[in-house]
Protein backbone atom coordinates (compact mmCIF):
# COMPACT_ATOMS: atom_id res chain seq x y z
CA UNK A 1 0.00 0.00 0.00
CA UNK A 2 0.91 3.48 -0.01
CA UNK A 3 1.71 5.59 2.81
CA UNK A 4 3.06 8.80 4.06
CA UNK A 5 5.65 8.34 6.06
CA UNK A 6 9.17 10.21 8.09
CA UNK A 7 11.63 9.33 9.19
CA UNK A 8 12.85 12.30 11.68
CA UNK A 9 11.05 14.27 13.27
CA UNK A 10 10.59 18.19 11.87
CA UNK A 11 8.90 20.27 9.90
CA UNK A 12 6.21 19.25 7.20
CA UNK A 13 8.89 18.46 4.59
CA UNK A 14 9.89 15.44 6.47
CA UNK A 15 6.86 13.37 4.51
CA UNK A 16 7.65 11.21 1.84
CA UNK A 17 5.23 8.46 -0.27
CA UNK A 18 6.62 5.00 0.65
CA UNK A 19 5.77 2.01 -0.58
CA UNK A 20 4.88 -0.54 2.63
CA UNK A 21 2.65 -3.32 3.60
CA UNK A 22 -1.40 -4.27 3.87
CA UNK A 23 -1.55 -4.67 7.44
CA UNK A 24 -2.87 -8.23 8.39
CA UNK A 25 -6.50 -7.87 10.44
CA UNK A 26 -5.95 -9.17 13.83
CA UNK A 27 -8.65 -10.11 16.54
CA UNK A 28 -10.83 -7.47 17.87
CA UNK A 29 -9.65 -5.41 14.88
CA UNK A 30 -11.48 -4.33 11.77
CA UNK A 31 -9.04 -3.70 8.67
CA UNK A 32 -10.31 -0.29 7.00
CA UNK A 33 -9.83 1.42 3.44
CA UNK A 34 -9.02 4.84 4.19
CA UNK A 35 -10.84 7.54 2.12
CA UNK A 36 -10.20 10.26 3.96
CA UNK A 37 -7.98 11.98 7.21
CA UNK A 38 -8.24 15.16 8.83
CA UNK A 39 -4.87 16.96 10.70
CA UNK A 40 -5.42 17.76 14.30
CA UNK A 41 -3.03 20.04 16.04
CA UNK A 42 -1.87 17.14 17.78
CA UNK A 43 -0.87 15.80 14.57
CA UNK A 44 1.87 18.53 14.03
CA UNK A 45 3.04 18.22 17.56
CA UNK A 46 4.21 15.02 17.35
CA UNK A 47 5.61 15.37 13.73
CA UNK A 48 7.36 18.61 14.77
CA UNK A 49 8.27 17.28 18.46
CA UNK A 50 7.84 13.09 18.70
CA UNK A 51 11.29 13.00 20.69
CA UNK A 52 10.03 15.03 23.20
CA UNK A 53 6.67 12.94 23.78
CA UNK A 54 5.93 10.11 25.25
CA UNK A 55 3.61 8.78 23.30
CA UNK A 56 5.09 9.47 19.83
CA UNK A 57 5.54 6.43 17.53
CA UNK A 58 8.41 5.05 16.65
CA UNK A 59 10.29 5.98 13.39
CA UNK A 60 9.48 5.62 10.52
CA UNK A 61 6.13 6.70 11.20
CA UNK A 62 2.80 7.00 9.45
CA UNK A 63 1.18 10.15 11.29
CA UNK A 64 -2.68 10.80 11.20
CA UNK A 65 -5.54 10.03 13.84
CA UNK A 66 -8.62 10.81 12.49
CA UNK A 67 -10.23 8.85 9.51
CA UNK A 68 -13.44 8.02 7.09
CA UNK A 69 -13.57 4.33 5.19
CA UNK A 70 -14.39 1.45 4.54
CA UNK A 71 -14.39 -1.86 6.35
CA UNK A 72 -12.05 -4.58 3.73
CA UNK A 73 -11.76 -7.58 6.17
CA UNK A 74 -12.81 -8.48 9.89
CA UNK A 75 -10.68 -9.51 13.22
CA UNK A 76 -12.02 -12.71 15.01
CA UNK A 77 -14.35 -11.23 18.04
CA UNK A 78 -15.70 -8.66 16.13
CA UNK A 79 -19.64 -9.18 15.31
CA UNK A 80 -20.99 -5.62 15.17
CA UNK A 81 -18.89 -4.85 11.41
CA UNK A 82 -18.88 -6.64 8.52
CA UNK A 83 -16.92 -6.19 5.21
CA UNK A 84 -18.53 -3.25 3.24
CA UNK A 85 -19.81 -1.04 6.18
CA UNK A 86 -18.12 2.49 6.08
CA UNK A 87 -16.77 3.92 9.51
CA UNK A 88 -14.85 6.66 11.00
CA UNK A 89 -13.18 6.73 13.99
CA UNK A 90 -10.02 8.41 16.02
CA UNK A 91 -7.83 5.31 15.60
CA UNK A 92 -3.94 5.66 14.63
CA UNK A 93 -0.95 7.80 14.79
CA UNK A 94 0.87 7.42 18.22
CA UNK A 95 2.25 4.74 19.97
CA UNK A 96 2.27 1.01 18.26
CA UNK A 97 -1.27 2.44 16.18
CA UNK A 98 -0.58 3.06 12.63
CA UNK A 99 -1.62 6.19 11.31
CA UNK A 100 -4.51 7.33 9.36
CA UNK A 101 -2.00 8.99 6.19
CA UNK A 102 -2.39 5.23 4.36
CA UNK A 103 -4.34 3.32 2.07
CA UNK A 104 -5.58 0.85 4.65
CA UNK A 105 -5.18 1.07 8.27
CA UNK A 106 -5.81 -1.44 11.33
CA UNK A 107 -8.16 -0.12 13.36
CA UNK A 108 -9.42 -1.01 17.12
CA UNK A 109 -13.10 -1.63 16.83
CA UNK A 110 -13.70 -0.46 19.89
CA UNK A 111 -12.72 3.01 18.56
CA UNK A 112 -14.37 3.29 15.37
CA UNK A 113 -18.62 3.55 15.26
CA UNK A 114 -21.07 3.73 11.50
CA UNK A 115 -20.37 6.35 9.67
CA UNK A 116 -23.36 9.02 9.14
CA UNK A 117 -25.24 8.57 6.53
CA UNK A 118 -25.52 12.00 5.84
CA UNK A 119 -22.32 12.88 5.54
CA UNK A 120 -19.07 12.33 2.80
CA UNK A 121 -16.18 10.62 3.37
CA UNK A 122 -14.67 13.64 3.94
CA UNK A 123 -16.98 15.62 6.40
CA UNK A 124 -16.36 11.97 8.50
CA UNK A 125 -12.89 12.12 8.51
CA UNK A 126 -12.75 16.01 10.39
CA UNK A 127 -15.53 14.66 13.09
CA UNK A 128 -13.47 11.92 15.31
CA UNK A 129 -10.83 14.04 17.36
CA UNK A 130 -12.68 16.99 17.56
CA UNK A 131 -16.29 16.00 18.13
CA UNK A 132 -15.10 13.32 21.06
CA UNK A 133 -13.19 16.07 22.70
CA UNK A 134 -16.29 18.51 22.96
CA UNK A 135 -18.62 15.83 23.68
CA UNK A 136 -16.36 14.83 26.59
CA UNK A 137 -15.62 18.59 27.66
CA UNK A 138 -19.71 19.26 27.71
CA UNK A 139 -20.62 16.19 29.31
CA UNK A 140 -17.78 15.91 31.80
CA UNK A 141 -19.09 20.01 32.66
CA UNK A 142 -22.99 18.86 32.97
CA UNK A 143 -24.42 20.81 30.06
CA UNK A 144 -28.12 21.31 30.02
CA UNK A 145 -30.91 22.96 28.93
CA UNK A 146 -31.24 26.55 29.63
CA UNK A 147 -27.66 27.04 30.93
CA UNK A 148 -25.54 29.81 29.41
CA UNK A 149 -21.93 28.07 27.88
CA UNK A 150 -19.17 29.74 26.33
CA UNK A 151 -16.92 28.03 24.37
CA UNK A 152 -13.51 29.92 23.98
CA UNK A 153 -12.11 29.62 20.06
CA UNK A 154 -15.86 28.90 18.80
CA UNK A 155 -14.87 28.87 15.06
CA UNK A 156 -11.83 26.18 15.61
CA UNK A 157 -11.43 23.07 15.24
CA UNK A 158 -12.84 21.55 18.42
CA UNK A 159 -14.81 24.96 18.98
CA UNK A 160 -17.31 24.79 16.49
CA UNK A 161 -18.10 21.34 16.64
CA UNK A 162 -18.66 22.63 21.19
CA UNK A 163 -20.87 25.52 19.76
CA UNK A 164 -23.09 22.93 17.84
CA UNK A 165 -23.32 20.53 20.56
CA UNK A 166 -24.20 22.55 23.65
CA UNK A 167 -26.86 23.81 21.41
CA UNK A 168 -28.17 20.26 20.83
CA UNK A 169 -28.20 19.91 24.79
CA UNK A 170 -30.57 22.90 24.68
CA UNK A 171 -27.69 25.57 26.08
CA UNK A 172 -28.16 29.37 25.20
CA UNK A 173 -24.49 29.67 23.57
CA UNK A 174 -21.74 32.38 23.58
CA UNK A 175 -18.41 31.94 21.92
CA UNK A 176 -15.25 34.26 20.89
CA UNK A 177 -13.35 34.87 17.95
CA UNK A 178 -10.65 36.98 16.93
CA UNK A 179 -11.58 37.67 13.32
CA UNK A 180 -14.64 38.67 11.04
CA UNK A 181 -14.94 35.28 9.23
CA UNK A 182 -14.43 33.81 12.52
CA UNK A 183 -17.37 35.64 14.23
CA UNK A 184 -19.17 35.01 11.46
CA UNK A 185 -19.21 31.56 11.55
CA UNK A 186 -19.63 31.01 14.81
CA UNK A 187 -23.02 33.00 14.37
CA UNK A 188 -24.20 31.13 11.41
CA UNK A 189 -23.51 28.10 13.85
CA UNK A 190 -26.34 29.68 15.87
CA UNK A 191 -24.02 31.22 18.90
CA UNK A 192 -23.67 34.68 20.12
CA UNK A 193 -20.30 36.24 18.67
CA UNK A 194 -18.01 37.96 20.80
CA UNK A 195 -15.03 39.20 19.74
CA UNK A 196 -12.45 39.14 22.38
CA UNK A 197 -9.70 41.57 20.84
CA UNK A 198 -12.51 44.48 21.72
CA UNK A 199 -14.43 43.26 24.51
CA UNK A 200 -13.19 42.60 27.79
CA UNK A 201 -14.55 39.93 30.27
CA UNK A 202 -16.07 42.37 32.28
CA UNK A 203 -17.81 43.99 29.74
CA UNK A 204 -19.43 40.57 27.67
CA UNK A 205 -20.27 39.23 31.51
CA UNK A 206 -22.39 42.09 31.62
CA UNK A 207 -24.02 42.20 28.28
CA UNK A 208 -24.94 38.61 28.22
CA UNK A 209 -25.20 37.20 31.86
CA UNK A 210 -25.93 40.49 33.91
CA UNK A 211 -22.75 40.36 35.52
CA UNK A 212 -23.68 36.45 37.28
CA UNK A 213 -21.28 34.85 34.33
CA UNK A 214 -21.54 31.63 32.40
CA UNK A 215 -22.53 28.14 33.97
CA UNK A 216 -20.26 26.43 32.00
CA UNK A 217 -17.05 27.50 29.93
CA UNK A 218 -15.44 25.42 27.37
CA UNK A 219 -11.73 26.82 26.78
CA UNK A 220 -10.23 25.34 24.06
CA UNK A 221 -7.48 27.95 24.06
CA UNK A 222 -6.21 27.22 27.74
CA UNK A 223 -3.12 28.75 28.70
CA UNK A 224 -3.33 32.06 30.31
CA UNK A 225 -6.76 32.46 29.26
CA UNK A 226 -8.54 30.21 31.98
CA UNK A 227 -7.87 33.06 34.22
CA UNK A 228 -10.30 34.67 31.87
CA UNK A 229 -12.73 31.88 32.03
CA UNK A 230 -12.22 31.99 35.76
CA UNK A 231 -13.11 35.53 35.94
CA UNK A 232 -16.70 35.53 33.35
CA UNK A 233 -17.55 32.07 34.92
CA UNK A 234 -20.52 32.46 37.48
CA UNK A 235 -20.32 31.26 40.96
CA UNK A 236 -19.97 27.66 41.28
CA UNK A 237 -19.41 27.22 37.60
CA UNK A 238 -18.07 24.69 34.90
CA UNK A 239 -15.22 25.18 33.63
CA UNK A 240 -13.56 22.85 30.85
CA UNK A 241 -10.35 23.05 29.33
CA UNK A 242 -8.10 20.72 26.50
CA UNK A 243 -4.77 22.94 27.10
CA UNK A 244 -3.88 23.22 31.06
CA UNK A 245 -0.19 22.73 30.81
CA UNK A 246 0.94 25.86 32.69
CA UNK A 247 1.23 26.87 36.68
CA UNK A 248 -1.57 28.82 37.22
CA UNK A 249 -3.22 30.81 40.32
CA UNK A 250 -6.75 29.28 41.28
CA UNK A 251 -7.49 31.46 43.57
CA UNK A 252 -10.41 32.73 42.12
CA UNK A 253 -11.29 29.27 40.79
CA UNK A 254 -11.36 28.76 44.99
CA UNK A 255 -13.47 31.81 46.07
CA UNK A 256 -15.94 30.69 43.05
CA UNK A 257 -16.21 27.61 43.85
CA UNK A 258 -15.34 26.35 40.55
CA UNK A 259 -14.88 22.86 38.83
CA UNK A 260 -12.29 22.32 36.50
CA UNK A 261 -12.43 19.26 34.33
CA UNK A 262 -9.25 19.14 31.98
CA UNK A 263 -10.18 16.66 29.30
CA UNK A 264 -7.39 14.48 27.36
CA UNK A 265 -8.92 12.57 24.72
CA UNK A 266 -6.22 10.34 23.58
CA UNK A 267 -5.95 8.77 27.33
CA UNK A 268 -7.76 5.64 25.57
CA UNK A 269 -5.56 5.16 22.53
CA UNK A 270 -2.26 5.95 24.63
CA UNK A 271 -3.09 3.34 27.52
CA UNK A 272 -5.72 1.12 26.40
CA UNK A 273 -8.14 2.83 28.40
CA UNK A 274 -12.08 3.07 28.23
CA UNK A 275 -11.51 2.49 24.06
CA UNK A 276 -15.04 1.41 23.85
CA UNK A 277 -16.35 4.87 25.39
CA UNK A 278 -14.80 6.71 22.23
CA UNK A 279 -16.95 4.19 19.90
CA UNK A 280 -20.18 4.83 22.20
CA UNK A 281 -19.05 8.79 21.74
CA UNK A 282 -19.03 8.14 17.99
CA UNK A 283 -21.94 6.40 17.70
CA UNK A 284 -24.01 9.33 19.48
CA UNK A 285 -22.56 12.48 17.76
CA UNK A 286 -23.59 10.19 14.25
CA UNK A 287 -27.18 9.94 15.49
CA UNK A 288 -26.63 13.65 16.38
CA UNK A 289 -25.15 14.37 12.96
CA UNK A 290 -27.82 12.51 11.47
CA UNK A 291 -30.73 14.18 13.16
CA UNK A 292 -29.60 17.16 12.11
CA UNK A 293 -27.72 18.84 14.93
CA UNK A 294 -24.21 18.54 13.95
CA UNK A 295 -21.89 19.63 10.74
CA UNK A 296 -18.48 19.75 11.02
CA UNK A 297 -16.73 22.34 8.46
CA UNK A 298 -14.40 21.72 5.97
CA UNK A 299 -11.82 23.88 5.46
CA UNK A 300 -12.39 24.57 1.23
CA UNK A 301 -8.64 23.59 0.06
CA UNK A 302 -8.18 20.11 -1.19
CA UNK A 303 -5.81 17.69 -0.76
CA UNK A 304 -4.24 14.11 -2.10
CA UNK A 305 -2.00 11.50 -0.02
CA UNK A 306 1.36 13.10 -1.54
CA UNK A 307 0.10 16.47 0.03
CA UNK A 308 0.47 15.77 3.92
CA UNK A 309 3.26 17.92 4.47
CA UNK A 310 0.73 21.35 2.51
CA UNK A 311 -2.22 19.93 4.73
CA UNK A 312 -0.32 20.62 7.63
CA UNK A 313 1.54 23.86 6.55
CA UNK A 314 -2.27 24.89 6.21
CA UNK A 315 -3.14 23.90 9.65
CA UNK A 316 -0.15 25.82 11.14
CA UNK A 317 -1.21 28.84 9.01
CA UNK A 318 -4.25 29.48 11.00
CA UNK A 319 -5.74 30.50 7.96
CA UNK A 320 -8.34 27.42 7.89
CA UNK A 321 -11.84 27.81 8.35
CA UNK A 322 -12.91 24.07 9.08
CA UNK A 323 -10.84 21.34 9.64
CA UNK A 324 -7.99 20.35 7.32
CA UNK A 325 -9.07 17.29 4.97
CA UNK A 326 -6.78 14.51 3.32
CA UNK A 327 -8.29 12.41 0.76
CA UNK A 328 -6.88 9.55 -0.40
Amino acid sequence: MKAMTIRDFGGPEAFELSELPKPEVKPGHVLVQVAATSVNTIDMMIRQMGKDLPFAPALPAVLGMDFAGTVVAIGDGVTEYAVGDEVYGCAGGLGELQGTLAEYMLADARLIARKPKNLSMREAAALPLVGITAFEALTRAGTAKGQRVLVHGGAGGVGHIAVQLARHFGADVYATGGADEQLSMIEKLGAAGINYKTESVTDYVAKHTDGAGFDVIFDTVGGANLINSFDAAALNGQIATTVSLLELDLSMAHFKGLSLHVVFMLIPMIHDHGRAVHGQILGELANIVEAGGLRPVVDEHHFGLSDAGKAHERLASGQAMGKVVVEI
